[in-house]
C-alpha cells in the first residue's frame, strides 16, 4: 500500500515537473489570427464579417482559416468527409478547423485568391498537434498544450515549399525571380508567387511552343488610323504625308500647311492631306507649283491692244500714239487738238485729222479769185483773166484712217445751183495722177468720188473734182470745181 501511494505521488510529481518546464506563454498570433485572452489562444477573424467589401465583382465571400476566399455565387463548396467533420472544442485550440478540402469551380486549391484572401494548401489539414497558418508552416505543438507556439529562438519550424524561416522565425515566400532559382528561359520574364513562381513572356509577345514569338499588332486592326509599324513587342503608328499624330498616338488629323509653314508665293489653300497654291490675276503657277510667275499677256494675244500693249507685273496696259487717247482700257481715240489746243494763227483755220492737224489759211482765194460770203473763192465775169478759169473754187477738207478697205464711197460732190436746160458732167481734173481714185455720177447733180486703191498714211492728196455745166443749145458753158484735200492720218484707227 505504502509502495502503490509512493509511485503515485511519484508520478505526479514527474507531471507537474513536465508540464511547468513546458507552459509556453505566448499572445501573438500569426496573420489571419487574433489572440483570445478569454480562451488564452489564437483564434481565426472571420475577414468575410469585419472586412467591408471584401469581394468585388459579384463574388461571394467564404471565411477560412487564416484568410478567406472570394468565389462566384453559383460556385459550391465540396467537403471531403474521408474523416468525420467535426469542430475540435476550443480547449483543444483548434479554431474550428476541420479534416474537409474547400475547392470551386476553375479555382486552384492554394495561392492568393481575389480580395487578399489566402488558401492553406490541401495538405494543411489542422489536427491536434498541427495548425495550417496563413503562410503554410506547420507548427508542432506540445500535446499538453496544442496551441501555444515554441517561444524559444531557436526552435525550428518547418515551411512549406517555396517557402523559407525568417529571422523572427516565421515562413516567408522565397523570391525565386531575384534569387536567381527560377528556370525561365532567356526570352521569358520571371513573376514572382507566393510559394512559386511563372514564367511569362514578355509583353508584345506570345507563347509558341517553347518560345516567345513577338505578336505582330498590325495584323489585328484596328490600331492604327493610317499606317501601323511592327517593332519587336510593340507597335507605333504613321500618318500619310500631310497629317499628324493626335495626341492619342493612333488617330491622325489634317495639318494645315497654309497655316503652318505656308510655302505658298501667294495664295493657299488647304486641303485634306496637303494642300494647293494659286496665284492673283496675271500671275501662273510655275514649275515647282509654289512660286507664281508673271503672265505677260502681251505675248499671248495680238489684239488686247488697238495700239500697243504693254505688260506689267500682274497686269498689261494699252499705249496709244501721239495725237490719241487710251477709251475703254484697250482702245484709241483721235484727240481733237483743234477743240483742246493748237498753234493755228488767227488767219489760219485748225482742222483735225486722225492722229494730228493742219492749219489751213481762211482765206484760201488766189488771185483773180476772190472770197465770197459763201466761203466760194469766184473769178469775175469782168476780168479777161477769168475767162478760161473755172468760174468758181470751192475748197474742203477731209481725213480718213490709214490703210482704208476699198473700194469705199468717201466723198460726195453735188451741184449747189441748177440751171434749166442744162446737163451737168463731173469728172477728176488733177490730183488722181496714180489712179488711187474714181468719180462716179450718180444723178444729174451729184457724183461720188470712190476710193479704188488703199492709201498709208500719213500722207496729203489735193483732188480738183470738176463739174461742167452746158446747155441743152449749146449757147452756154460753165465749169466749178471743188479742191479736196484729203489727209490720210498714221494709222488704221
Amino acid at each position: 500500500m505504502l509502495k502503490a501511494l509512493f509511485l503515485t505521488m511519484l508520478t505526479l510529481a514527474l507531471v507537474k515537473s513536465q508540464d511547468t518546464e513546458e507552459t509556453i506563454t505566448y499572445t501573438q498570433c500569426t496573420d489571419g489570427y487574433e489572440w483570445d485572452p478569454v480562451r488564452q489562444q489564437c483564434k481565426d477573424i472571420d475577414e468575410c464579417d469585419i472586412v467591408p467589401d471584401a469581394c468585388k465583382g459579384g463574388m461571394k465571400c467564404v471565411n477560412h482559416y487564416g484568410g478567406y476566399l472570394c468565389l462566384p455565387k453559383t460556385a459550391q463548396i465540396i467537403v471531403n468527409n474521408e474523416q468525420p467533420q467535426q469542430e475540435t472544442p476550443p480547449a483543444e485550440g483548434t479554431s474550428g478547423a476541420t479534416t474537409g478540402v474547400v475547392a470551386a469551380s476553375s479555382m486552384a486549391t492554394s495561392g492568393v485568391l481575389p480580395g487578399g484572401g489566402f488558401v492553406a494548401s490541401a495538405a494543411a489539414v489542422a489536427g491536434p498537434e498541427v495548425q495550417a497558418g496563413r503562410n503554410n508552416f506547420v507548427i508542432r505543438r506540445n500535446p499538453a498544450d496544442p496551441q501555444r507556439i515554441p517561444s524559444n529562438p531557436s526552435h525550428r519550424i518547418q515551411c512549406a515549399a517555396g517557402y523559407e524561416q525568417s529571422e523572427h522565425n516565421v515562413c516567408q515566400d522565397i523570391d525565386e525571380c531575384t534569387a536567381g532559382t527560377h528556370n525561365c528561359r532567356a526570352d521569358q520574364v520571371c513573376i514572382n508567387l507566393r510559394g512559386s513562381f511563372a514564367c511569362q513572356c514578355p509583353p508584345g509577345y506570345q507563347k509558341r511552343g517553347e518560345q516567345c514569338v513577338d505578336i505582330d499588332e498590325c495584323t489585328i486592326p484596328p490600331y492604327c488610323h493610317q499606317r501601323c509599324v511592327n517593332t519587336p513587342g510593340s507597335f507605333y503608328c504613321q500618318c500619310s504625308p500631310g497629317f499628324q499624330l493626335a495626341a492619342n498616338n493612333y488617330t491622325c488629323v489634317d495639318i494645315n500647311e497654309c497655316d503652318a509653314s505656308n510655302q505658298c508665293a501667294q495664295q493657299c489653300y488647304n486641303i485634306l492631306g496637303s494642300f494647293i497654291c494659286q496665284c492673283n490675276q496675271g500671275y501662273e503657277l510655275s514649275s515647282d507649283r509654289l512660286n507664281c510667275e508673271d503672265i505677260d499677256e502681251c505675248r499671248t494675244s495680238s489684239y488686247l491692244c488697238q495700239y500697243q500693249c504693254v505688260n506689267e507685273p500682274g497686269k498689261f496696259s494699252c499705249m496709244c500714239p501721239q495725237g490719241y487717247q487710251v477709251v475703254r482700257s484697250r482702245t484709241c481715240q483721235d484727240i481733237n487738238e483743234c477743240e483742246t489746243t493748237n498753234e493755228c494763227r488767227e488767219d489760219e483755220m485748225c482742222w483735225n485729222y486722225h492722229g494730228g492737224f493742219r492749219c489751213y489759211p481762211r482765206n484760201p482765194c488766189q488771185d483773180p479769185y476772190i472770197l465770197t460770203p459763201e466761203n466760194r473763192c469766184v473769178c469775175p465775169v469782168s476780168n479777161a483773166m477769168c475767162r478760161e478759169l473755172p468760174q468758181s473754187i470751192v475748197y474742203k477738207y477731209m481725213s480718213i484712217r490709214s490703210d482704208r478697205s476699198v473700194p469705199s464711197d468717201i466723198f460726195q460732190i453735188q451741184a449747189t445751183t441748177i440751171y434749166a436746160n442744162t446737163i451737168n458732167t463731173f469728172r477728176i481734173k488733177s490730183g488722181n495722177e496714180n489712179g488711187e481714185f474714181y468719180l462716179r455720177q450718180t444723178s444729174p447733180v451729184s457724183a461720188m468720188l470712190v476710193l479704188v486703191k488703199s492709201l498709208s498714211g500719213p500722207r496729203e492728196h489735193i483732188v480738183d473734182l470738176e463739174m461742167l455745166t452746158v446747155s441743152s443749145i449749146g449757147t452756154f458753158r460753165t465749169s466749178s470745181v471743188l479742191r479736196l484735200t484729203i489727209i490720210v492720218g498714221p494709222f488704221s484707227f
